[in-house]
């Protein structure tokens, strides 16, 4: 309630002053803006709009400021959020000491809200402007409107939503606190139980709060970004700064180009804070990041000293982990699944000089609370372990700030909780531990290779014990979407199934990473479409392979790829990061890779110098591993049925990758062939028996296996391979040279003077075996792995299947004689001696 004689002034005042709709930009102290007549504020750049307002469903009235030319009414600020006025008599206006004031009319001029700044009694011509940035400010109006000295300014007083230029922190001096906090709901946007705010400890932190608990916790800033923030990076939608000086604390961000328009807003509905972008082209706001990302990102889990680690593979370990040297406190609880009472020290601290204590490093970490830290900016890495080491109650120590080269010193005084993995990132930090379980750990780091070789030979010979099946689920530019509004909005399920969730990603955020597909991008074409190199706005590298309306490979090759591979992990199969799917458009992401296919180098003589022989039989074990994966350890046996060069890709370390699985089938534990009508696949590396009756089984890829590998060593072409002495293919050339005793003709000249003949013969002869016209003679991968790293006696190769240069159709023996396909495996224990 206003004091009386403002409450007069009020009153005798509501008919004079001039009362307008669609104002500019600016409310003087002569003018107001009635509920009533629709009246508003408009930003001088038309971006921004403030007036009354009903969220939702609700009949109460609010003022707030929306984005102005956005058909979604998207609120991103409400002054009297818990004051509602429930009719049309509120009235905005400026009254005699110089502040903002919201009144109900209806109820005698009963003020609802006040900017309430002390300061304004100081203003002679009281101005209130609606900036271009969303900020409402109250200044003197005789100043120049781009001065930045407010009384007052809404930015200090945020509500949901943090926009372009707006503060989260504390100021240091005065206490004061800028916070971002959710509505309660969709239709009421008085305060939530989500709150964001930065904690101005020694070593400040992010936080979000739900009720009077942490809910989730980013880590510290150390420099380049929060030490546990899987989202934010350099990216080219905005930049970001943390401001950390005795005077104040906050995060603040702009947007690097004034055509996207972007906001943070604390979501109830989902219980997590969202980084939003508007999307014109389909009217809607797209999720671009947000946080909780994962059950990691959610405060202490694991306990005192425990670690959470979230790295897409199911059943392969548990989400919370004890710390090297620490073991769980209460081992039933934990191994019950119950993991709040964390780890303990397995062997005590002894705080005295010299060998008493020492240090760990733990890399890629999101660093602990820092509740009970002590900070100092100008210490160097070396004197921070010095004052740790001296400090019994000292625990973990870690570089303050780790841009550049580093420097300053951050110190733990108490347990260490809430620590997890950070896949490509995080930061390192030096974990107190005593010297007999630092040496104890070095020990074991360095136990003779003989011990090891003692437990892994066992292994080899059971291959397909030693891979695990893995889920991968993809975080950063993507958006989950429940199973409602997929139904509401679009058919995706394609991109969906009962066992599996996968990505999604815009149509707009790919074809902003793309330069919506521009020439320059094109990575190559193939039946189904072309494939285009991207880059998302956090700065990761993809490939985007985008479906052709006339492609070949139509819908179900798109959701077979997309069922298959989604639920496949392994270091040798490319990793599908998500897909798109919007009106007609179908598109895979995958990780990208940067030396392209293998083929691009193998069949070029200027890049085939580039793979010297190490690194193509690198290659080659590398395909077999992945092809044992798909074969036996994957939880379907799967059959890629086009395994060629151009569909094993390379990353930057010359690592294999097969990818492509729009042709691939799956079988079931005990299953073993199948057939079809229609035959796909690439002649020259089909199997007979594929070819010609469209069966086809794990032997099938074994065959394209060892057709793969003699290009590999010869550096030509299957398909098209023409000998001016023989009328050979390249699979009869090969067959004939082993018979005469000349397998070094075969070699590509590239490779001939520095090569390692007896792993070339041994390739040679394992191609061989791969290509045998029956599929009970050929090898299984796991046989194949086996081979390649033994210098064991393999069975001679029988005549292989298109001997002679022919086209699939006219191979000297039709395949309807073939036997079952029953695994006849090569047994290590029949084999004799040469």
């Amino acid at each position: 309630m206003m004091n009386p004689h403002s409450l007069i002034f009020v009153i005798a005042n509501l008919l004079l002053f001039s009362q307008f709709s669609d104002a500019t930009d600016t409310l003087t102290s002569s003018q107001s803006i009635a509920d009533s007549t629709g009246g508003t504020l408009v930003s001088q750049d038309g971006s921004f709009e403030l007036g009354f307002f009903s969220p939702g469903s609700s009949r109460n009235r609010y003022l707030g400021i929306w984005y102005k030319n956005i058909s979604i009414r998207t609120v991103v600020w409400v002054a009297n959020r818990s004051s509602p006025i429930n009719d049309t008599s509120g009235l905005l206006m400026i009254n005699n000491m110089g502040n903002l004031i919201i009144v109900s009319s209806k109820n005698m001029g009963s003020v609802v809200w006040s900017s309430n700044s002390s300061k304004a009694a100081a203003l002679q011509s009281p101005v209130v402007q609606l900036q271009d940035s969303g900020n409402l400010v109250l200044r003197e109006g005789k100043d120049d409107e781009n001065s930045g000295i407010y009384l007052w300014q809404s930015f200090d007083h945020p509500t949901d939503t943090l926009l372009p230029g707006m503060k989260i922190g504390v100021n240091l001096k005065t206490r004061f606190e800028w916070q971002i906090t959710s509505w309660k709901n969709r239709d009421d946007p008085s305060p939530g139980d989500l709150v964001w705010k930065i904690i101005p400890h020694n070593y400040p932190e992010s936080t979000i709060w739900n009720g009077s608990n942490i809910f989730s916790r980013t880590g510290p800033w150390n420099g380049i970004s929060f030490s546990g923030s899987l989202m934010l990076r350099l990216n080219k939608i905005f930049d970001f700064y943390f401001v950390n000086t005795e005077e104040e604390v906050y995060y603040i961000y702009y947007l690097k180009k004034k055509s996207v328009i972007s906001r943070v807003v604390m979501n109830p509905s989902s219980n997590r804070r969202e980084r939003q972008i508007w999307d014109e082209s389909s009217m809607k706001w797209i999720l671009y990041s947000y946080i909780p990302t994962d059950y990691c990102d959610q405060y202490d889990n694991c306990g005192p000293y425990g670690i959470c680690v979230v790295d897409g593979v199911v059943d392969a370990s548990p989400i919370c982990q004890c710390l090297k040297g620490f073991d769980p406190k209460s081992p039933e609880q934990w191994n019950s699944g119950v993991t709040s009472h964390g780890c303990k020290r397995n062997k005590s601290l002894d705080c005295s000089q010299g060998t008493g204590d020492g240090f760990l490093k733990f890399t890629g970490l999101k660093l602990p609370d820092t509740t009970h830290s002590w900070v100092n900016k100008s210490m160097n890495i070396q004197d921070c372990r010095a004052k740790c080491l001296h400090s019994c109650s000292c625990t973990a120590y870690t570089s303050f700030n780790i841009s550049g080269e580093g420097s300053g010193c951050a110190l733990w005084f108490d347990d260490l909780i809430d620590i997890r993995e950070i896949p490509s990132g995080g930061q390192d930090l030096y974990i107190r531990l005593s010297a007999s379980k630092l040496a104890e750990l070095e020990a074991v780091k360095h136990e003779p290779d003989k011990k090891i070789v003692v437990k892994i030979i066992p292994a080899i010979a059971v291959a397909s014990g030693i891979l695990g099946v893995s889920y991968y689920f993809c975080k950063g530019v993507t958006k989950s979407i429940d199973q409602k509004e997929k139904q509401d909005e679009i058919d995706q399920s394609e991109c969906s199934d009962n066992d599996m969730e996968l990505p999604l990603f815009d149509f707009v955020i790919i074809s902003h990473a793309t330069d919506k597909f521009s020439l320059s991008n094109k990575l190559g074409e193939g039946g189904f479409g072309p494939v285009y190199k991207g880059t998302l706005m956090d700065g990761r590298e993809i490939a985007v392979k985008r479906l052709s309306k006339n492609s070949w490979q139509g819908l179900k090759e798109f959701k077979n790829e997309v069922k298959l591979i989604a639920k496949l992990q392994h270091r040798n199969l490319v990793k599908l990061l998500g897909c798109c799917i919007e009106g007609e458009e179908r598109m895979l992401i995958y990780e990208y890779m940067p030396n392209k296919s293998l083929n691009s180098f193998i069949f070029d003589p200027t890049r085939g110098k580039v793979l010297d022989w190490p690194k193509r039989f690198k290659i080659v074990c590398g395909i077999a591993r992945g092809l044992l994966y798909l074969h036996q350890d994957s939880r379907l046996r799967i059959i890629h049925r086009d395994l060629k060069a151009s569909n094993v890709l390379l990353d930057k370390d010359m690592n294999p990758k097969i990818s492509d699985f729009g042709m691939a089938k799956t079988f079931g534990a005990d299953q073993n062939e199948g057939n079809t009508n229609r035959v796909v696949g690439t002649y020259g590396y089909m199997a007979p028996e594929y070819a010609t009756d469209g069966l086809f089984s794990v032997k099938s890829d074994v065959f394209s296996f060892g057709i793969l590998m003699l290009e590999i060593i010869n550096g030509k072409r299957s398909h098209g391979f023409y000998h001016p002495n023989y009328s050979l293919n390249l699979v009869g050339y090969a067959w004939k040279l082993w018979k005469d005793g000349k397998f070094l003709e075969l070699i590509d000249p590239l490779l001939r003077e520095a090569c390692h003949l007896s792993e070339v013969k041994r390739c040679v002869h394992i191609s061989l075996l791969c290509v045998q016209h029956h599929p009970k003679d050929r090898p299984t991968m796991a046989s194949v792995v086996l081979m390649l790293g033994s210098e064991i006696a393999f069975p001679q190769p029988k005549e292989p299947g298109f001997f002679k240069d022919k086209g699939p159709l006219e191979a000297q023996t039709s395949s309807s004689n073939i036997e079952s396909f029953s695994a006849n495996e090569i047994s290590l224990s029949l084999l004799d001696a040469r």
